[in-house]
């Protein structure tokens, strides 16, 4: 277990709702002006390219790493990956902030759609910049959805990769079943609401793309995000159906197998992601496993109250804090 301040929130934010949705709209600069980019794309399968955006320092092969997964219909530039890549950088690591597929402005580089479970493309990715960068020492950093994928990658690596330094996962979906059926109650209709609708604007975005490929008549009677996934992204996937889909995507699977230092931070009032998830054996009894479970946090929020000079990005801070004592 490491060290570390104890999350205090604002009393106004220690409503869940409240700190998942204020700190996206907090004045901040995330410009990243004065940090190097530049643009890459990683084949992880045969016509599927992945774009991320590299934040290199001036000698990479002698920098940490930190690869940033974002969250359901998030991309490269939401606010809290320009947040840490910011952080990061100015510690000294490089930065690769990855678009899922289709994500980030980049449906025309794969004919299929992201999904929980595509834990391959991340594991390719650490491999190809292992093998063609030379960096020895690479952290998978993921967010809700991206922080499922992340963790499933390093259990199914189980330690077989060196140059997989370790992960961290902020409010990771490890069980899409049960969060799913969290995010459906009436009281997450804005967040249900917000997924939803810009998965359908993708869908059509995808099929325009790439005529014929899928029938778009059944989505104006979708309801729910459960009836999109077990008609559009299962079949794309390759599951069986909807419920398929949701238990063989989690990452609970493989959390016993996870082998590399590991940091887990979600929040006990979370709005969509049960905290029960994260009391199972499994997880509890991995020692290479921390959780940090402060009660207050809601989803991917953690807005806190200023101490001892950090920002008032509580979870940030506390990756920069896990990643630079280990590495």
């Amino acid at each position: 277990m490491i060290r570390t301040y104890p999350f205090a929130p604002p009393a106004i934010l220690r409503n869940a709702h409240l700190m998942t949705l204020a700190p996206r709209y907090w004045p901040r600069d995330l410009s990243l002006r004065q940090i190097p980019q530049h643009e890459r794309l990683f084949t992880t399968e045969p016509g599927t390219q992945l774009l991320g955006l590299c934040h290199w320092q001036p000698r990479p092969a002698e920098s940490p790493t930190l690869v940033l997964v974002h969250g359901l219909e998030g991309s490269a530039d939401s606010h809290y990956m320009r947040g840490i890549t910011a952080k990061a950088y100015r510690r000294g690591f490089n930065v690769v902030r990855m678009n899922q597929r289709t994500c980030g402005g980049t449906e025309h580089l794969t004919p299929t759609l992201y999904n929980s479970g595509l834990s391959g493309d991340c594991r390719k990715i650490v491999r190809e910049l292992a093998s063609v960068d030379h960096l020895t020492h690479i952290w998978l950093v993921g967010y809700s959805m991206g922080g499922n994928l992340v963790l499933k990658a390093a259990g199914e690596l189980a330690g077989t990769v060196p140059a997989l330094a370790g992960t961290v996962a902020v409010c990771p979906n490890i069980d899409p079943t049960q969060c799913v059926a969290a995010l459906e109650q009436p009281r997450n209709w804005i967040y249900h609401y917000h997924f939803l609708s810009r998965l359908k604007a993708r869908m059509k975005r995808k099929a325009g793309l790439f005529p014929g490929k899928w029938d778009l008549r059944a989505m104006g009677s979708m309801k729910t995000i459960s009836q999109f996934d077990d008609y559009y992204t299962a079949r794309d996937g390759g599951y069986r159906d909807g419920a398929d889909y949701y238990d063989r995507a989690g990452a609970r699977h493989v959390l016993h197998q996870i082998a590399v230092p590991t940091l887990i931070v979600t929040a006990q009032d979370d709005p969509f992601i049960p905290y029960s998830l994260f009391t199972r054996p499994e997880l509890m009894e991995n020692q290479s496993i921390t959780l940090l479970a402060p009660r207050h946090g809601g989803h991917c929020g953690f807005f806190s109250v200023s101490q001892t000079g950090e920002d008032a990005y509580w979870a940030e801070n506390r990756i920069i804090e896990f990643v630079s004592r280990t590495r």
